[in-house]
């Protein structure tokens, strides 16, 4: 996970699973307790996020302040989809696909 130098957010790279997980909650963690309205996650170079993964960051998102979001940006397939089955309508998260 690499701080965003243009947004307020994160990049993270390969796999997001068992051992890459609590780099992922801490992340998570640095976006609940931040003070920005949206902040990012840079997901281009992210392969794959386990349903674990998914969840955590739906739990995070669902704890965020009213008027606060988190920016997906270019989140791998199994993410999405995760997302649309068990969470269709969370109103703080913004998925940017190109």
């Amino acid at each position: 996970m690499l701080p965003l130098t243009d947004r307020p957010g994160w990049q993270a790279v390969g796999e997001v699973g068992l051992l890459t997980r609590p780099a992922w909650e801490q992340t998570l963690h640095h976006l609940a307790v931040s003070d920005e309205e949206a902040c990012h996650l840079e997901l281009s170079a992210v392969t794959f996020v386990d349903v674990a993964g998914v969840s955590a960051l739906a739990v995070t998102a669902q704890g965020l302040r009213q008027g606060r979001r988190i920016v997906l940006e270019e989140p791998p397939a199994t993410l999405r989809r995760v997302l649309d089955m068990f969470w269709p309508d969370l109103p703080t998260v913004e998925v940017m696909t190109r």
